[in-house]
């Protein structure tokens, strides 16, 4: 037996498992798609306190997870959506401030998403609502030359747990989402 069918027998297995990739969820991926959007450092918040301007403003959170109000002070946003924090803004200004207060809470800017890897431009980008894989790989220019445009990888801090798996580009992505596209494996 020559010596090439010999490696060609040895690594043949390898080579075809490291070609199929394989589509799988992030964990509880799934979840944060449909259900309320979490906030998180780096989300900005537009608070409006009715009939109180002075209140009424865009607060960001800040890396301990909290926002910082006039009167209140530090108030936990991290992992909660903006109809929690609405509630628990509101129980902090009528415990001492204000009689039934009129509160909304909405996000106002999103966290940043990053694209790295076989992109033209890898970096930190905006995200935007409904916004998958592929448009993020748009974002940062388009795929480069050796890219693989089928998959990414994705990084995504859900509960103060990472999760990482490989999706398709046409699969939506969240907020702080860190995308890689990799390079083909053969030309």
């Amino acid at each position: 037996m020559s010596v090439f069918r010999l490696l060609l027998i040895l690594f043949l297995p390898a080579i075809i498992a490291g070609c199929a990739t394989e589509n799988r969820p992030l964990g509880t991926g799934t979840e944060t798609i449909t259900g309320p959007y979490l906030l998180d450092t780096g989300d900005a918040v537009r608070v409006t306190v009715f009939e109180q301007p002075s209140l009424s403003s865009t607060y960001s959170v800040d890396q301990s997870g909290y926002i910082a109000m006039p009167l209140i002070g530090q108030v936990p946003a991290r992992g909660r959506s903006t109809v929690q924090l609405q509630g628990t803004i509101k129980t902090k200004l009528a415990a001492s401030y204000l009689r039934d207060p009129n509160i909304t809470v909405e996000v106002s800017e999103y966290r940043p998403i990053f694209v790295h890897g076989s992109v033209k431009a890898a970096g930190r980008y905006a995200y935007v609502p409904g916004m998958t894989a592929e448009t993020a790989v748009a974002v940062a220019g388009g795929y480069a030359d050796k890219a693989s445009p089928r998959n990414v990888r994705i990084s995504r801090t859900l509960n103060g747990t990472l999760h990482e798996g490989v999706i398709s580009v046409t699969e939506p992505i969240r907020p702080g989402d860190t995308i890689y596209v990799p390079n083909r494996s053969f030309w």
